[in-house]
């Protein structure tokens, strides 16, 4: 992978749903922005619509030529999958709006791109993200796993160029 791309992973949540941008050149990834979309208060329409101006905003203003979202795991609790859902749908036409098509993978899938473990918890990915994009201070949980996205995204995709695999608008779940 010589040319550089930017990815924008998503973590998508009801409540808070994380991004997080990453260049990716020569096999080096840098974060270019993190941050999490705090949409705890009104209606559930307007918290949707909040979590699409926001999405589309940071799109527009950091340009990435790719997007990843993180799948929806399913609860327990039926109600809160499908609240979940919503949020996750609202987040894939905010990318689809931008012409991108975003890249979708397995919660443990992510876990285990970046910390070996597909059953890490939140602090083990934070702490594994921070390490593996040499970032100093603390990141919201929500910014460090759409940054684990993006760099599952940046893994997958370059594993797919060495491979001579097609890259195309339709990914293969991972």
């Amino acid at each position: 992978m010589n040319a550089a791309v930017r990815i924008l992973g998503v973590d998508p949540g009801s409540r808070y749903t994380g991004y997080g941008i990453v260049d990716v050149e020569r096999g080096r990834h840098q974060m270019v922005a993190c941050g999490r979309i705090d949409s705890t208060r009104g209606s559930m329409a307007e918290r949707l619509l909040l979590i699409q101006r926001e999405l589309t905003a940071i799109i527009a203003e950091h340009a990435p030529s790719e997007a990843a979202i993180e799948e929806v795991f399913v609860n327990k609790n039926p109600q809160t999958t499908l609240i979940l859902g919503q949020a996750r749908g609202v987040a894939i036409c905010a990318c689809a709006q931008a012409g991108l098509a975003p890249a979708e993978y397995a919660t443990a899938s992510v876990k285990l791109a970046v910390t070996g473990q597909g059953r890490a918890d939140k602090e083990q990915v934070q702490h594994m993200v921070r390490v593996l994009l040499k970032l100093q201070g603390r990141l919201a949980l929500d910014a460090s796993d759409a940054l684990a996205v993006a760099l599952t995204h940046a893994h997958v995709r370059s594993t797919h160029q060495r491979a001579g695999i097609a890259l195309g608008a339709a990914w293969s779940r991972a």
